[in-house]
Parts: structure tokens; sequence; C-alpha cells
């Protein structure tokens, strides 16, 4: 479907002939008879264009105009005109009104091209918001995104579900890069050229996060002074993407889920359905299906999110990307201050790399940051945090113990998962009896008695 049209025309004929028009070309239309209907069609649902007959018995499509023009979501509009009025329509365009076309139509192709302009420049509009928006957030290339062995999984896994409009559902530790996998999704997908709207559904207080989703009508509640459009409605045609979903409270989540399953939803205060015409992608850093058994989290709410889940690995795991990583670093954060640096001290390197980076990506991007304004021709040791030289040293630990320490964690689960029946966990751990009871014996498993 190219787009979802209202057409409002009084003379049935002429009516139905633009219909056929506009659907032989694969437009959604609805019709309205006259202005009073086509004002409860507007009321009731959103449209990406209306085509109405400038005058009308009764409310005109000119009253029509004025009145939907307090609504940010207000589809454009393109008046039928016959000769005699053509005044009134040049007056309507400078109010805001997209275009006029005057009756009788010298032929198809001349509504088409109005029609195709229109909604071809909406949607320009939004590819122009998502470029912006992908400017700012400094997307990287794509060999830095999938640096390093554990991230191939992850990006096979990306390049099919790209091309789809499946939901998606990233898990990973805080930092991992879960929004800049989202908007890599986004671009390679089918959406790419339209917006990319991101929430963090945890930074914003519970009593305000509705109306940040769905917007709101003017006069909802104590401040509302003039309606509002909500992520839904300005991700349009692309891709919302919801970080901490986990955050969201239970009664915003059955909304949620009403958005997924038929794909409309309503402002605050405000009774019209607006379609949602767009794919979704969620983040957490919870265990959502812990956070199920515990009752915080709708459990259809997770399958229809976790349609196509995606694990992102931490940074600990993807020891042979951090040269990579921290060389972009470097060099996007040496070209915001003006410095010149030559790149990393060996032993600064050494250190990253026997870090274990809790924060992730997004604590390497800080500590190098901080590294760049201090460094003076190389990064060095004492560029770097403490924590990160201090935590980067060996652990000094006897390897036996460590080892012991293992056996003994393995040999109390074997036995509570047999309810301590010792043959059956001697047989699981593939050691004899007498072997086992040695080995409790070893680690003081036994009872004093035995």
């Amino acid at each position: 479907m190219k787009g979802r049209i209202l057409l409002v025309e009084d003379d049935e004929t002429f009516r139905s002939f633009v219909q056929v028009i506009l659907e032989d070309e694969e437009y959604e239309v609805r019709v309205a008879c006259n202005g009073s209907e086509g004002k409860q069609m507007l009321a009731k649902e959103s449209y990406d264009l209306v085509i109405t007959d400038l005058k009308m018995p009764g409310k005109s499509g000119l009253d029509l105009f004025r009145e939907t023009r307090q609504d940010p979501g207000a589809a454009p509009f393109v008046f039928l005109t016959a000769f005699g009025t053509v005044d009134e329509a040049v007056s309507a365009m400078k109010d805001g009104a997209v275009d006029f076309l005057t009756k009788p139509l010298s032929g198809p192709e001349e509504l088409l091209a109005v029609v195709s302009r229109v909604i071809d420049h909406q949607q320009l509009a939004r590819t122009v918001r998502s470029m912006k928006e992908a400017e700012s957030s400094g997307l990287p290339p794509e060999e830095l995104i999938f640096a390093g062995q554990a991230m191939q999984v992850v990006k096979t896994l990306i390049l099919e579900v790209a091309k789809t409009t499946a939901n998606v559902l990233l898990s990973g530790e805080s930092g991992t890069g879960k929004e800049l996998i989202a908007r890599t999704i986004h671009l390679l997908s089918p959406r790419g050229k339209a917006g990319f709207i991101p929430i963090n559904c945890a930074a914003i207080p519970e009593n305000l996060l509705e109306s940040e989703l769905f917007g709101h009508e003017k006069g909802a509640f104590t401040g509302a002074i003039q309606a509002r459009l909500g992520k839904f409605e300005l991700a349009k045609g692309g891709t919302i993407f919801l970080d901490e979903i986990g955050e969201m409270p239970l009664t915003l989540q059955a909304k949620l889920l009403r958005v997924l399953q038929e794909r409309v939803f309503e402002r605050v205060g405000g009774s019209k359905e607006i379609r949602a015409d767009v794919r979704v992608i969620a983040a957490t850093n919870r265990n959502l299906q812990d956070e199920v058994v515990q009752r915080r989290f709708r459990e259809d709410l997770y399958y229809r999110l976790n349609v196509f889940p995606i694990k992102l690995p931490p940074l600990k795991d993807r020891v042979d990307a951090i040269p990579l990583l921290a060389g972009y670093f470097l060099s996007r954060f040496s070209l915001q201050t003006g410095k010149k640096l030559q790149g990393f001290e060996k032993t600064a390197l050494t250190a990253m790399e026997h870090y274990t980076w809790p924060g992730n990506v997004r604590e390497m991007q800080n500590v190098i940051e901080r590294a760049v304004i201090l460094a003076h021709g190389t990064i060095r040791c004492d560029n770097l945090p403490e924590i990160v030289l201090r935590k980067s040293e060996p652990v000094i630990q006897d390897s036996r113990d460590a080892l012991k320490s293992v056996e003994r964690e393995i040999i109390i689960k074997a036995l509570g998962r047999h309810r301590g029946n010792r043959r059956l966990a001697a047989g699981e751990l593939g050691l004899s009896r007498r072997a086992l009871q040695y080995k409790l014996k070893e680690h003081n498993l036994l009872d004093e008695k035995e």
C-alpha cells in the first residue's frame, strides 16, 4: 500500500471516478459524501492525505481543512475546485493546504502526479529527519559495529532480520551498543529511508511515558495546553526503538500489546484511532523471562516482542575488537579536540585488553575521551583511569585452588539435580561411587558421621 487517502466529495459519479484512479495505483482510499462525514472519519482514524471538494452543501472542504489545523498530526489537504473558486483554493494554500486541482480533471495523470508528489514529500521529510538522527548519533562504519569474532553471529542474524518487518528484541549488558545495532537494522531494512525514533522507557517518569509514546490531545491533563505527537506518530513509516523495555509499567504494557496486535492506538485524552505503521525494536539488559515469572512483565507482550531475539556479547568477550574500537574512539575524540595524537603505547593498549569493561563499549568511549584530553603525543598508562590499570593486573591465585573450586561447585550441582542420590550423581559425572566418595571427602561435603 502506497498511502492512505480520505476522499471527500458530494458528487457520487466524480467521487467514484477519482476513487478508481487511486485504487488502481494501490492507494488505500476511504470516501466521505460530505464535509460532516469527512470530519467524523478524520476524528476516528489517521490518513496520509485528504482530497476534498472545496465547495459542498453544509460543511465545506475549506471548513474541514481549517478545523484540522490545530492537530499537529493533521494530514495534508489537496482541494478539488471549479474555476470560479480558484482564488479561495489559492488562499487556502497560504494557510497550509498543499495543492488544488480544477474540475473537471484533464486526466488521471494530473491527479496521480499531485498525489504522488505530496506523499513522496512526506517520505522525504522523514528521510531527512532519519539522516540527521544517524549523523548526530555518530554511527560508526560497519567493520567497527561488528568488530571481533564474537559479533560475527550477531552480524549474520542482523543481515537476515533486516530484510523483514519482524519485531526484534535485543538483549545484553548496558553499554553493549543495543541502540547502535537497532539503528543498523533500521538502515538496512526496507524502512531505512524513514525515521528512526528512540525512546528510553527507564528515563521518563511513569506518568509521562504514555504521552511520550502515543501523544496527547489538548486538555488531556494539567499542562497539556496543546495537542502533541507521540513517538509512534513521529516514527510513521519507520522504526521505533524501545530501550529498557523491561522498565515499562504493566498498565502501559497492555497498551503497547494492543499496538503490536491491532496496529492502532489513540493519543492520551483522544478517541481517534491512529495507524501504527512502524517496526518495533525493543532492548533490555534484564532477563525478561525471569521478569515474566515474577509477574513484572506480561507474558503475551514478551512473545510479541521476542519474535527475533538477538543477544549482544559483552566487551570482555570481544577482546580481539579492542584495538580497532580504541583506534576509532581515539580518531573521533582527537578530531573533536583538535589534538594530533600518535596512538597508544603498547602497555596502555595491553592494559585495556586485560580490563573487564563492566560498562562495555560505552565505558571504553568515556575512558578514551578522558585519555585524549590528558594525552600529549601518545596515550600512555598514566592517561588511563586507575581502575583500568588496577583491574587489568593478573589475579594471583593458585590454579589448583581455582580448579578445586570449580570441581566442588559441579559436584554440588550434580547432587542437587539428583536429590542427593550419589549413585546417579556419580553416573552423571562419569565417576565410580568410590571416586565420588573420595571427592566428597576432599571437598568437605561429607557429614561428620560419615
